[in-house]
């Protein structure tokens, strides 16, 4: 799908805002879970369309997973894109579960350096 320069900014309004009401519902019950992100390449939409879900520590992280949180973050990454009428399948292949403890150990704590490789397809 080729989005010119006001439908790439409208879908961006809209992935913030759907993607944020996930994040709120997220904080609200899963332990540890600190915010979430998006990186996209329009250019290679909806096919580059990545959901990063970031907890405090790795622990954490680890600990949401082995409990089966990490299927519940999925479900609301689908219905957030559901609600910005995006269809990913398999939609697992563009979410991602991330800490900022990584993120600073590996990439000084630089959230852009980190999410460029995300992106499905692109590296």
């Amino acid at each position: 799908m080729q989005l010119n320069k006001r439908q790439q900014a409208a879908m961006e309004r809209l992935l913030a805002e759907t993607l944020t009401e996930a994040c709120e519902t997220a904080k609200a019950e899963i332990v540890g879970f600190s915010w979430l992100s998006h990186a996209v390449d329009y250019a290679a939409f909806p096919a580059s369309l990545a959901v990063v879900w970031v907890f405090v520590s790795q622990a954490d992280k680890n600990r949401a997973l082995a409990a089966g949180e990490g299927a519940r973050m999925i479900e609301l990454t689908a219905q957030a894109l559901g609600e910005a009428d995006i269809q990913l399948d398999p939609l697992a292949a563009h979410v991602f579960f991330d800490s900022e403890e990584q993120c600073r150990r590996i990439n000084g704590g630089d959230w852009a350096q980190r999410l460029a490789p995300l992106r499905p397809g692109r590296g």
